[in-house]
């Protein structure tokens, strides 16, 4: 059921209706019940999977808490009788107790979301060199279906996991109310990941009717519909068409294959976020936001601090953190500063750490080569970018590279850039993507791109009309937000006749222009896939 379905837009409406009507105390639970019927109508072998996610993260979690409080009493009973040495050692003991319960409920959690992602990607491997050797053995392939926003769902709760670890979140004793977190459905389809100490300020509130609050989320669910269905959709006709036969595609038409994919990711996913964000916002309560104006960065490492914020976030507390500071780590550090001096020893693990989070990260998007290099080619660009920052310091400094129109310039830099990088996730192998990819230098079609062969990519002139104005409002949208904050508080300050004209055009658009597919069912969000 996704969001851009009549039975998800019933859905909704049924909810919140009787959101509203239930007594407040009782809201938390409808969701949680709403939250499974969405889930269940995705598929209802699916529910397995999240309740066994969910039950075993609960139950470890109350057991590391456990213990930590019987070793915080213990140590204070016997705080006069104990020496420093033997305290020491008890709390090492407790410590191991916890850490045991940590990674065995993350090995079955990860082990779970490998083996229904990455199973068959391992199997396909293990084949391609057995047959590599001449061997005639092949190993058999799962028939095991992907749940949706597996990789959402199993991400939030291992974060859960390790910040009760950490003590930095007490466990939740409520096994429903935890199971709420995990399954919160406006998150399933494309996250954002959210923190157990951000969610659950307003998640198991009770929330009373407010009109400008609801309004606002009604407002910021049909932006999200506008730049699903009027861009995204509408432009992902044409991108079909490029990278589905790439040797007819060649030259000119990567490039326009690349600007047209890099579109619509961002209308896509930045469209399903802000449906998720308006569709809690319409209950009071708030989800984090996963996007800071991305395409404003100045740089690859500023893109993704704006760009799926909570994902870049996690990775980089729960595991480049730990890997940096972890004792294998540190004897590494040791040793290259021994072994290559301070300055390059220091640095060493930094790269180490970034290159294990890169892999994930890529690893995390997909079950394919193409998704690996996509992450280290990410790390790649910004571990040079770190080596050569005294020389563009130098160059700035020498030649004043300041300014309004340097700063356009890294903008377009790093939107190219992201471009570029984003050609892994359009074609079908790596060799298929470097092939295009070269195509681009050496092409001599440079004139389909004014000579009308664009139309023949399954988009007409009207579409491009239309993709043109999406794509500009956008643009006026973004600029707004950068430089005066809140664009529906900006509208909501007008006077009522020109808020009326703006959200009804709005809601026409969606109706009128909407690229909409066989009955209504459009295409899935990118990152459902995830």
């Amino acid at each position: 059921m996704l969001f851009t379905t009549y039975e998800f837009m019933g859905f909704m409406a049924v909810l919140l209706l009787a959101y509203y009507l239930v007594p407040k105390k009782c809201q938390w639970a409808l969701l949680l019940a709403a939250s499974y019927v969405f889930y269940f109508i995705a598929g209802a072998d699916y529910l397995i999977y999240i309740l066994v996610t969910t039950l075993t993260v609960y139950f470890a979690a109350c057991r590391i808490e456990r213990n930590a409080e019987r070793q915080a009493v213990y140590l204070k009973e016997h705080k006069a009788e104990l020496s420093k040495e033997e305290k020491k050692a008890y709390k090492e003991t407790q410590k191991r107790v916890r850490l045991r319960w940590l990674v065995g409920c993350l090995l079955l959690n990860l082990g779970i979301l490998a083996a229904v992602k990455y199973a068959n990607f391992f199997i396909s491997n293990v084949n391609g060199i057995l047959s590599a050797f001449g061997s005639r053995q092949q190993l058999s392939f799962f028939s095991l279906a992907l749940p949706m926003g597996i990789s959402f769902y199993t991400f939030q709760a291992i974060g859960y996991l390790i910040d009760v670890y950490r003590g930095t979140v007490s466990a939740e004793k409520n096994p429903f109310r935890f199971a709420l977190f995990v399954s919160f459905f406006p998150q399933l389809i494309q996250g954002p990941i959210s923190r157990f100490g951000d969610l659950s300020k307003t998640l198991f509130e009770k929330h009373r009717f407010d009109a400008k609050t609801f309004c606002y989320g009604l407002q910021r669910v049909l932006w999200g519909y506008f730049k699903k269905m009027v861009v995204a959709d509408r432009i992902l006709a044409g991108v079909r068409t490029i990278v589905g036969d790439a040797g007819a595609y060649e030259g000119a038409y990567v490039l326009v294959g690349m600007l047209f994919y890099t579109i619509e990711l961002y209308a896509d996913f930045t469209g399903g976020i802000d449906i998720t964000i308006g569709i809690a916002q319409t209950m009071g309560i708030t989800v984090q936001e996963n996007f800071n104006l991305p395409y404003f960065s100045k740089s690859l490492k500023e893109y993704w601090r704006r760009w799926h914020i909570s994902m870049c976030s996690w990775f980089r507390d729960y595991i480049f953190y730990p890997v940096s500071i972890s004792k294998p780590m540190q004897r590494f550090t040791k040793f290259s500063k021994k072994r290559f001096g301070e300055k390059v020893g220091r640095r060493l693990p930094m790269y180490v750490s970034s290159f294990t989070v890169w892999l994930a990260t890529g690893v995390w998007h997909g079950a394919s080569w193409n998704f690996i290099v996509w992450g280290l080619g990410n790390w790649a660009v910004l571990m040079a970018s770190e080596e050569l920052e005294p020389l563009y310091e130098r160059f700035h400094k020498r030649f004043g590279a300041r300014g309004r129109i340097y700063n356009v310039f890294q903008m377009g830099r790093t939107f190219l850039l992201v471009c570029c990088l984003n050609l892994f996730d359009c074609y079908a192998s790596i060799g298929e993507t470097f092939g295009a990819f070269a195509s681009m230098f050496g092409a001599s079609n440079w004139k389909v791109l004014w000579d009308g062969s664009l139309l023949g990519l399954g988009l007409s002139m009207l579409d491009y009309w239309i993709l043109g104005a999406g794509v500009l409002l956008m643009l006026v949208v973004s600029l707004l937000r950068r430089n005066g904050g809140s664009v529906r508080e900006r509208i909501g300050r007008q006077v009522y006749p020109l808020r009326f004209a703006i959200w009804y055009g709005l809601f026409l658009a969606v109706l009128l222009m909407g690229a909409y597919g066989i009955g209504y069912d459009a295409s899935q969000f990118i990152y459902n896939q995830f």
